[in-house]
């Protein structure tokens, strides 16, 4: 915004712009949100609009397979370094307030050629179902090659979003394509269809198979029990059979058990008769060696009064040559003898 008074003005930008005095070619100051007063004569003032800006384009290209494609999408972009942008284009303003050149309205068409000159790289050596099936990465590699130093940094310029809107080829190869993945659909469909079919085959000939094989565990079983059944009584014959045997061998046995209990009772009767005679010819032999007189001297306290009478007469008699005379009376022998 400017106003004109004796040759001198008053300039005042806006904070989305970013201005540039020059006084004399030499550079007098530059920001954005500037306002001064300025002598118009020696005065030159250039104005860079810092705003983003959406720029739509729409390419038509050809792709590997010589197919036509058409691109349409939006860029949007903004100044990040005024003067080098201004070293390349012409942004000064003229008495009017409006630029002197045509510059500022070019750099639209700018950004839209350097997004078609990446996209014409991109596209190299792709056909076309391959550019149809991956717009996000064509983007991503469109919005590489603008960010990249001979892209819009170039120009002083920043990607600040790319998207591409739509990807189509022309009519006849876009029915043709329809056609091509209708058929594609129908045969999903009918393969669907197919798949249901053979899943409810494949279920009722389980359904039929888990029948047989409950017939099969059923009869399986039945026939286990009647070999249990068989081989039980088999078992029991084979009991009977054995007891059977047994009682016929115990009666044909019993009266040569009886003859052996015989002998048997014979040998313990003779062994027990030998082992008491041992015993007694080993007593013998023991009480062989010992004095009479010791073995007299033993039986005193458990022999009767007659055996000590009797005892007592021996002695008197073994000592006869050394009585001289002996008188027993027959009240003394009754008294001895304890007897009427």
């Amino acid at each position: 915004m400017e106003n004109a008074m004796f040759g001198l003005r008053y300039a005042k930008a806006t904070p989305s712009t970013y201005l540039i005095q020059y006084r004399n070619g030499q550079l007098v100051r530059e920001g954005t949100g500037l306002a001064f007063f300025y002598f118009a004569p020696s005065t030159s003032l250039v104005s860079v609009p810092l705003e983003s800006v959406d720029v739509p384009f729409m390419f038509n290209e050809v792709s590997a397979d010589f197919q036509e494609i058409t691109f349409q999408g939006q860029a949007t972009y903004r100044v990040v370094d005024p003067k080098r942008l201004t070293g390349l284009m012409n942004f000064t303003l003229g008495g009017n307030g409006a630029h002197v050149s045509e510059d500022p309205t070019r750099l639209p068409q700018r950004v839209v050629n350097a997004v078609q000159v990446q996209l014409r790289a991109v596209l190299a050596g792709q056909t076309l179902e391959q550019l149809l099936g991956a717009s996000e990465g064509l983007v991503q590699a469109v919005r590489e090659g603008l960010r990249g130093a001979d892209g819009l940094p170039a120009l002083g310029l920043e990607l600040v979003n790319l998207s591409v809107l739509a990807v189509r080829p022309n009519p006849e190869t876009a029915r043709a394509l329809e056609a091509t993945v209708r058929e594609q659909i129908l045969k999903q469909a009918d393969d669907a269809t197919y798949r249901r079919r053979n899943a409810a085959i494949e279920q009722e000939r389980a359904i039929k198979e888990n029948e047989l094989n409950t017939e099969i565990a059923v009869e399986t079983k039945k026939r286990q029990i009647r070999d249990a059944q068989l081989e039980a009584e088999r078992a029991a014959l084979e009991k009977r059979q054995q007891i059977q045997q047994q009682d016929m061998a115990g009666k044909i046995d019993l009266e040569d058990r009886n003859k052996a209990l015989t002998r048997l009772r014979a040998e313990n009767a003779k062994t027990e008769s030998e082992s008491r005679a041992y015993a007694m010819a080993a007593l013998m032999e023991v009480v062989g060696k010992i004095d009479p007189k010791v073995l007299q001297a033993l039986n005193v306290g458990q022999a009767d009064p007659g055996a000590l009478i009797a005892q007592a007469f021996q002695g008197l008699a073994e000592n006869a040559q050394r009585i001289g005379e002996l008188n027993i009376s027959p009240d003394l022998l009754r008294q001895l003898t304890g007897k009427e």
